[in-house]
């Protein structure tokens, strides 16, 4: 190759030329590419090769398994856990005995179970998604040295000539050079599966996406045979693009780990502080050195919440595992509490809104229009119409194939949908054999086929209306005779397509004409019979619309944002319930782009809004003014176009069944049905865990009081220590476990969706949520553990003032007996936790099995912590009488009572605002 053809060549890779490509005329395109329509020689694809690399989309460099593993234990509230642990290990260290190595093992223990859930669960989502994948072909036919060769797609280069047929994958951008019936589906670029005529003459667009002539990577041949010529490979194609876009836009911090990192940030500083406060108190007094070291390390261990690291993983866990039961695959756990705080949805139109698949909704036979379904027989036209579902069954190219072993078409969803129509209408029959085809072209509009039928030769058209009418000369009508083309007619038959157009259905025009046997291919297409009219659409899918009322009962707004014609969006839009109103705002691509971002920022804020015909960036644009502004984002997309703004939004949401990989990867959630109404479940459940991760943190918070209490009394009253640390962590991790968990998997609230999503400042941890543990559950609890300590030593005959030895059996009866107190509050606790409002007994105490297994597990452990020999050694306690179970009865029915009471005094406000 000649320097100056290397430039030339260059250029349209790299881009500069890529434009004008469309333009040119077949032989201008081989040559503006440094090849002819015999291909390249081996030996100048090799160097092509090592000059533009391998025909393969880079994906963004992601976390490897073991930085990704790493994560789990380098968080906030991790770090936390390992402090502590460090200080207990220390203290260990310092004055052996005191049983801090036990607790430290214990933490440890906590933080590294807890990552491998979380580890584990994302990587089986990802192993789950790694099932879904797959788009790019892995082979393609080639010309190379003037012979047709198979070579791996990656072995693709700029000026190579292509040759494909019906049903394969495209596998780089390539201009055509010759093409016979050629149509693609754009859906993985455009998102919309619509078919398009692509031919090899010259066009008058610069534009990629809309070239009748070019065929983009990843798109896929409906129909046709072809020979294309590559102008771009990889990253250099529309494909690779959107791609590297992708992996450029910045991820969103989820509000859930915004919210888990400054409630750890808080504990910490908490904890610390109060543990720092206290070592000095106790130097003041006088206490030796290690042992306020020691004493202030109990504080920090007694206000770290060890229990709600495993608990909220476990409880996400859980959630993840309902969510997969309701088709929605979470691949970050996070994801799960923001899609409970969306405000807004984005959402795609087709597959998503609709069922993406091409039915028959209306006809008009003769001069009137009739609704059609195909599930719903008999069919009154049958007889009288018998040529107009003829011809939709006959006018095709479909290929037939099984579905688990029922027969169906393949190919183009528009004659999928004639053809359906025509087999549900007319008896089984084979199909006549076909004995000349002139296909569809972007110049005639139409289709033409000729059969051989019982009756003789039969001409079947089918097209655009505006083209097939001027070739009619006659029209079928009621009494299933054909009549003359009256102007009449005509103008009815306009009326009725108008009517059809503007309900958003995509409407063909089917014709006729009994042949005699001295037919001739040259003059088929004239003095045609009219059959009449087909609307077609992708029909709404049917819970679309409770999904939609859900929503605005919830406060969430949807957005339409399609790639689709703005009529047909609009009319779906108005089906399913989207939009309302007279004159809803409908805003192009085109339009959008002109658009000043002050303007699209009010627009944003009006009650209905629609985006059609929009590109990637615009996407992404709507969705960084959406977050501007302050909302939630959720983004729906399937494919290569959606992939930034599912990235960029805060929770981005693919379609498991019709999305690309590129989709499923810069998402965190995959439906697996691709149902819009699965979003609005996702939403729901992420709303209750929310409200959950609030109930178990209030109920694992009521239970620090009581074991920071003792400490305190210990520092400032010269008490011995009601509650030793192991004693902490067998409530933290052990007893409290599980009815912890337990309400971490609350049903939730029959209410959850008619309230509008919390505000975004709202804290996780609020100062009610606080006052109501720590001041309320907490006090109680506190209070009837520091009784029932005081309780046993003053039976045995302690006094105030008297040592005690850490092996005196009375010691370790009253430290049992304190213990046992919190364990009883906490389990009286549960059901009072299940609702912050709802009194205990209008939400039940059997509803959740659960709690009611965690309950026997706490009565089974302090049990076996109180009266065997193992739980006596381990845990430094001594068996209680009766009496200490007796005594502290009268706290538990106190709490309840303080509790329902409150319950009922926020109830009777918020009835008297209401």
């Amino acid at each position: 190759m000649r320097l100056g053809e290397e430039d030339q060549v260059g250029a349209v890779v790299d881009g500069a030329g890529r434009a004008a490509i469309s333009r040119l005329s077949s032989d201008e395109a081989l040559r503006s590419l440094g090849t002819a329509s015999p291909g390249l020689s081996t030996a100048e694809a090799q160097r092509r090769l090592h000059t533009y690399g391998l025909n393969r989309i880079e994906r963004a460099r992601g976390e490897s398994r073991l930085v990704s593993f790493l994560k789990q234990f380098g968080h906030v509230f991790a770090m936390i856990l390992w402090v502590a642990a460090g200080l207990a290990f220390f203290a260990e260290w310092s004055e052996p005995g005191q049983g801090m190595a036990k607790v430290g093992v214990a933490i440890v223990v906590v933080v590294v179970v807890s990552g491998v859930f979380s580890f584990w669960q994302e990587y089986r989502a990802e192993q789950t998604l790694a099932g879904l994948m797959g788009l790019l072909p892995l082979r393609a036919d080639v010309l190379r040295d003037g012979k047709v060769v198979e070579l791996p797609v990656e072995q693709l280069v700029p000026g190579d000539v292509v040759l494909l047929e019906e049903g394969d994958h495209i596998p780089a951008d390539c201009r055509l050079i010759e093409a016979f019936s050629v149509r693609v589906n754009t859906a993985v670029i455009t998102g919309e599966p619509v078919s398009l005529v692509r031919e090899a003459a010259p066009c008058d667009t610069d534009d990629l996406l809309h070239s009748g002539n070019v065929l983009l990577a990843g798109t896929a041949m409906v129909s046709g045979q072809a020979k294309a010529v590559v102008f771009a490979t990889g990253m250099q194609t529309e494909f690779g693009k959107i791609a590297r876009l992708t992996g450029t836009t910045a991820g969103t911090v989820s509000p859930l780990r915004e919210e888990i990192e400054h409630l750890s940030r808080w504990i910490g500083v908490l904890s610390v502080l109060i543990g720092v406060v206290f070592f000095a108190v106790g130097r003041l007094r006088g206490v030796p050195f290690w042992d306020a070291f020691i004493f202030a390390i109990g504080i920090i261990v007694a206000m770290v919440p060890e229990g709600l690291l495993p608990t909220l993983t476990l409880a996400l866990v859980l959630a993840t595992q309902r969510m997969a039961r309701r088709n929605v695959l979470i691949r970050h756990l996070p994801s799960i509490g923001t899609l409970g705080s969306t405000t807004v949805i984005c959402t795609d139109k087709t597959g998503t809104l609709t069922q993406n698949r091409m039915l028959v909704k209306q006809l008009f036979v003769g001069d009137r229009q009739y609704a059609f379904d195909a599930s719903e027989p008999p069919y009154p036209l049958a007889e009288s119409h018998r040529p107009f579902f003829l011809v939709a069954g006959l006018c095709h190219d479909l290929r037939e194939g099984q579905h688990l072993g029922a027969p169906l078409f393949l190919g183009d969803p528009m004659e999928m949908a004639l053809a359906e129509m025509a087999q549900a209408v007319l008896p089984p029959a084979p199909r006549p054999g076909l004995l000349h085809e002139r296909p569809f072209d972007a110049d005639r509009m139409r289709m033409s086929t000729v059969h051989a039928t019982a009756d003789g030769p039969l001409l079947c058209c089918k097209g655009a209306p505006e083209s097939i009418a001027p070739l009619c000369s006659r029209v079928l009508l009621a009494d299933g005779e054909s009549h003359p083309f009256t102007p009449r007619l005509r103008g009815t038959i306009l009326a009725a397509q108008d009517a059809m157009a503007e309900q958003g259905l995509r409407v063909l025009a089917l014709a006729y004409r009994p042949l005699d046997a001295q037919w001739t291919p040259e003059a088929l297409e004239q003095d045609l019979v009219w059959a009449g009219l087909v609307g077609v659409q992708d029909p709404p899918r049917r819970e679309v619309q409770g999904a939609l009322r859900k929503c605005r009962e919830a406060g969430v707004r949807v957005i339409m944002t399609t790639g689709d014609h703005p009529g047909t969006a609009l009319a779906i839009a108005r089906e399913v319930g989207l939009v309302e109103s007279a004159s809803p705002a409908v805003i192009t691509g085109e339009a959008l782009r002109r658009l000043p971002e002050v303007e699209l920022r009010r627009l944003l804020g009006s009650s209905e809004v629609i985006f059609a015909r929009i590109a990637a960036d615009q996407k992404l644009r709507i969705v960084e003014a959406l977050k501007q502004q302050g909302h939630v984002v959720a983004v729906t997309g399937d494919g290569v176009n959606d992939a930034p703004a599912l990235k960029n939004a805060h929770v981005g949401v693919a379609m498991g069944i019709l999305g690309t990989d590129v989709a499923k990867e810069a998402a965190d959630v995959v439906l697996l049905d691709d149902n819009f109404a699965s979003i609005v479940n996702a939403i729901e459940e992420g709303r209750a865990v929310f409200d959950n991760i609030r109930k178990f943190l209030t109920y694992i918070l009521a239970h620090n009081v009581p074991e920071l209490v003792p400490y305190l009394a210990f520092s400032l009253f010269a008490i011995p220590l009601p509650l030793t640390p192991i004693q902490i962590l067998s409530i933290d991790m052990g007893t409290d476990s599980l009815t912890a968990l337990g309400l971490g998997v609350e049903r939730p609230d029959p209410r959850v969706m008619q309230r509008p999503p919390r505000a975004r400042g709202e804290r996780l941890f609020m100062s009610s949520l606080a006052l109501r543990a720590y001041l309320v559950l907490g006090g109680m609890e506190a209070a009837a553990a520091m009784a029932a300590f005081f309780f046993v030593l003053h039976g045995a005959g302690w006094a105030y003032g008297q040592a005690l030895d850490r092996s005196d059996v009375r010691y370790l009866q009253a430290t049992t007996a304190c213990l046992a107190a919190v364990i009883v509050m906490q389990i009286v606790n549960v059901f009072l936790c299940r609702s912050t409002t709802r009194s205990a007994w209008s939400v039940g105490l059997l509803g959740n099995r659960l709690i009611l297994w965690g309950v026997g597990l706490e009565v089974a452990l302090i049990l076996a912590i109180c009266y065997t020999a193992w739980g006596n050694v381990i845990f430094g306690t001594a068996p209680i009488s009766g009496g200490v179970w007796l005594f502290v009865m009268p706290f538990a029915v106190g709490l309840v009572a303080v509790e329902e009471l409150r319950k009922w005094l926020v109830r009777r406000r918020r009835a008297r605002r209401g």
